[in-house]
């Protein structure tokens, strides 16, 4: 049985944290920044957690070496 691979794209945007939980970058932080609050802003900075169902399907699915 081959290797399988993993989805490039979906490790580019998620990580692991030591507990085995799915670590991602939040949205909309790129552009049209003016119209939104400094206190949305700097929410928005700091990484989120995936939800535990979600996390099953991206261990599985996208990223089977993680």
């Amino acid at each position: 049985m081959p290797k399988m691979k993993t989805k490039k794209s979906a490790a580019k945007r998620y990580s692991f944290t030591g507990t085995g939980k799915v670590k991602y970058k939040k949205q909309n932080l790129r552009h049209i920044l003016t119209k939104k609050s400094s206190k949305r802003k700097r929410n928005l900075r700091h990484g989120g957690i995936l939800s535990s169902d979600n996390t099953a399907e991206i261990k599985k699915r996208l990223l089977p070496y993680g």
